[in-house]
């Protein structure tokens, strides 16, 4: 059942990659429906979110983390250790400097600077952090409809969609590692949103679009196994 949008809420996210963008927007909802949020940001200047803390200085907690840092994994898990969260959300995503640049045309330095970002640092957060959820609680990261290999029909962003189709593959995996389990498992697809990731090319700006994917996100607890939706809650074919 999808949670309206003012109903009071005591639940509580750890919310990865929260500074900026959609990250930032998801924060600022999830608090508008009273929920206890924990983002995390860079270490570094103030960000947008410390700019939340006068609004809501007792609903909203800062860690610092750069999720392509493992050691910093660790010293959050140990930093929140007394602590459980209902939902664990990874908001991560970076791409190519040139986006229409061919597999075989990206330096090998910016490929794996992608892929580090998007696939395998999202999955050493979930790995790392997944004891701070709670059993039947739900872990969740951002992925892209352009990480669906059954749609991809018109090609481009090749670097970009394919650290997203490694990144679902990677949650399957992790998925059938916990087949059995109480816990919801997610892979978000937003859409083309108006970010710095999305450019202003995009459709839809994020007031259209934050309070669907929060509206999704919170519809999927309660839900075991992994699932692959757009924020309207439909499914993305693998």
């Amino acid at each position: 059942m999808t949670m309206s949008r003012n109903a009071p809420s005591h639940r509580a996210i750890l919310l990865v990659g929260a500074s900026r963008g959609l990250g930032h927007a998801m924060a600022e909802e999830l608090l508008t429906r009273g929920w206890q949020v924990t983002g995390t940001v860079r270490a570094g200047a103030s960000t947008p979110l410390h700019a939340l803390m006068a609004s809501y200085p007792d609903q909203l907690t800062i860690e610092h983390l750069d999720i392509t840092r493992p050691e910093e994994i660790g010293a959050v898990r140990q930093r929140l250790a007394g602590k459980r969260f209902d939902i664990l959300f990874v908001n991560a995503g970076t791409t190519n400097e040139n986006p229409s640049e061919t597999i075989n045309e990206v330096t090998t330095d910016e490929f794996v600077h992608v892929m580090v970002t998007n696939a395998l640092s999202p999955m050493r957060v979930i790995g790392g952090l997944q004891d701070l959820v709670i059993a039947d609680g739900l872990i969740g990261v951002m992925s892209s409809g352009q990480g669906s290999i059954a749609n991809n029909a018109r090609g481009g962003r090749e670097v970009y969609r394919g650290s997203k189709a490694a990144l679902n593959q990677y949650m399957r995996s992790y998925a059938a590692r916990q087949a059995g389990t109480p816990r919801a498992l997610l892979l978000m697809a937003p859409g083309w949103i108006r970010t710095g990731l999305g450019g202003d090319d995009a459709p839809f700006t994020m007031e259209e679009t934050v309070p669907d994917i929060v509206d999704t996100l919170l519809a999927k607890q309660g839900r075991p196994g992994l699932e692959y939706l757009e924020r309207n809650g439909e499914i993305v074919p693998w």
